[in-house]
């Protein structure tokens, strides 16, 4: 193996995150330990920050320098990598499209023809429905947030919540989730002391760390849970009990926690307190229940519901007969 070759499959073992001893290193590259310490050294001229520690537990190991060097990556990792690139270029990341672009066009500049295709292929394949009209997020206060959870800083900042009312807001931050089109901070809020759940579009700039803190519990599941959940269905414009003909377990199989809380009212029976800040997401969550049910106002609800009916109606009446049918 050539003095290169050597290096590129040296650097290639460094980039896995953990420590390397000498031994381990010149049984993979069947060179002795002396030379491993020689190209060691040739990696770090070359700019390659390589740490090395003593002892019965010590190695080698690749770490973060002042530079960005370049990067070697596995087939799978470059075709990953590639197609995250071309979905980013329509991501909900403000500014983000060119960044992705520029990055994509150096790395598919050095794929080979064989990962390219692989690329392409999946690309072909998968289809991008374009949300632009929806909010974005300033990549700078995105990372800005994430060292913030990363280092256990609390953040002062502030926020407009969806009835669009100012408010300052001293949290510890915890998690950025990503549902979609949307990113949410989930924090505990120092104020309320209860933890929260902030939409990212609607932290203003000039976001203030603070201290650092102890964090509190909460797995990441809980954290997805927290956004899931979102407003209670009590804060919403419109509610509604419903009584549905059905489990409260089959219809927590249907309904997101988000639409209201479930409780069982016999074997087969429960009631759903829904909330809504349209009556026609209100119609539609009770489209999805799958089971005949009641509902106890708001008088606004039923008049909806009953032109719904006569609606649906019509369009059944006017359905065209299926081919072959007599």
């Amino acid at each position: 193996m050539s003095t290169s070759a050597r290096l590129l499959r040296l650097l290639s073992l460094l980039q896995t995150p953990r420590d390397w001893t000498g031994t381990e290193l010149a049984e993979r590259l069947e060179v002795s330990p002396r030379t491993v310490r020689n190209d060691i050294e040739r990696l770090r001229d070359l700019g390659y920050p390589v740490r090395a520690t003593r002892g019965s537990i010590g190695g080698y190991r690749l770490i973060a320098g002042a530079t960005l060097p370049p990067l070697l990556l596995e087939d799978d990792e470059a075709v990953a990598l590639a197609v995250g690139l071309r979905t980013a270029a329509g991501g909900a990341v403000t500014g983000i499209e060119e960044s992705s672009l520029r990055a994509l066009a150096k790395l598919e500049q050095v794929l080979p023809v064989r990962l390219r295709h692989r690329v392409n292929a999946l690309q072909s394949s998968t289809v991008l429905i374009d949300q632009r009209g929806g909010p974005t997020v300033d990549p700078g206060l995105l990372t800005e947030l994430a060292g913030a959870c990363r280092d256990h800083a609390r953040l002062r900042f502030d926020y407009d919540d969806r009835t669009g009312t100012a408010s300052q807001r001293r949290t510890e931050p915890h998690r950025l989730v990503n549902a979609g089109r949307r990113w949410y901070l989930v924090a505990w809020d120092t104020d309320r002391e209860d933890w929260r759940t902030f939409r990212v579009d609607r932290i203003r700039p000039h976001v203030s760390a603070g201290p650092r803190f102890r964090p509190r519990a909460l797995s990441d599941e809980d954290a997805a849970a927290l956004v899931s959940r979102g407003i209670p269905a009590a804060a919403r414009r419109y509610q509604a009990r419903v009584t549905v003909l059905a489990s409260a377990e089959a219809i927590a199989e249907r309904i997101g926690p988000w639409v209201g809380p479930i409780e069982a009212d016999g074997e087969d029976r429960c009631i759903v307190d829904v909330g809504a800040d349209r009556l026609e997401t209100m119609a539609a969550y009770l489209g999805t229940l799958g089971a005949d049910f009641t509902v106890s106002g708001p008088p606004e609800l039923t008049l909806l519901l009953e032109t719904l009916a006569a609606r649906y109606g019509r369009a059944a009446a006017n359905l065209l007969p299926a081919q072959g049918s007599t």
